[in-house]
């Protein structure tokens, strides 16, 4: 279904603002009023499936709240967005940049982009999210900031509870 391209362009500058107000405050709750209540949002995690929120209050309270502990400092910044009007569909191309300076100062991030597929649903909504990124890079990134001391205790944590499969809303299919 096509929705007119204004609207569709306004919908991306509101998301796109409220994503750095999420940045700046570390409080990514607010960005769960962009999606519908039946909300699918899923996410690749390599040779392990696919992770799947099926609902809003399951993408606030798992992809904003939980996924989100211990990325505190962490922007997300879109890089390019190609937005189909006639198919109501978006997709945002964007790297993981952390706080944290490598041994010659600069910002540890992904080499590569990663991308966010939308299905827009009217009234500044979104019904579907698919998130598509290399999970060897991010990986990467994570190792590097655990050999330089960078990775929190509540990450760990937050980790571990994957391991023991205690992970709130953990779903694969």
């Amino acid at each position: 279904m096509g929705y007119p391209r204004s609207e569709m362009e306004e919908m991306w500058g509101r998301w796109t603002a409220a994503n750095e107000a999420a940045e700046a405050a570390d409080d990514w709750t607010g960005l769960g009023d962009f999606y519908t209540e039946d909300a699918h949002y899923t996410w690749t995690v390599g040779h392990h499936g696919e992770f799947a929120a099926r609902c809003r209050q399951d993408i606030i309270d798992h992809v904003l709240v939980f996924e989100m502990i211990g990325f505190e400092g962490w922007t997300y910044p879109y890089q390019r967005v190609v937005i189909d009007d006639s198919r109501g569909e978006i997709v945002g191309y964007w790297h993981q940049v952390t706080p944290f300076e490598d041994e010659a100062g600069r910002r540890i991030q992904t080499n590569g982009l990663g991308c966010s597929w939308f299905r827009y649903a009217g009234d500044f909504k979104w019904s579907e999210q698919l998130d598509l990124f290399d999970i060897d890079d991010v990986q990467g990134v994570l190792k590097k900031l655990n050999r330089l001391g960078h990775l929190s205790e509540e990450f760990k944590a937050r980790q571990q509870r994957y391991i023991d499969g205690t992970a709130p809303g953990s779903r694969f299919v």
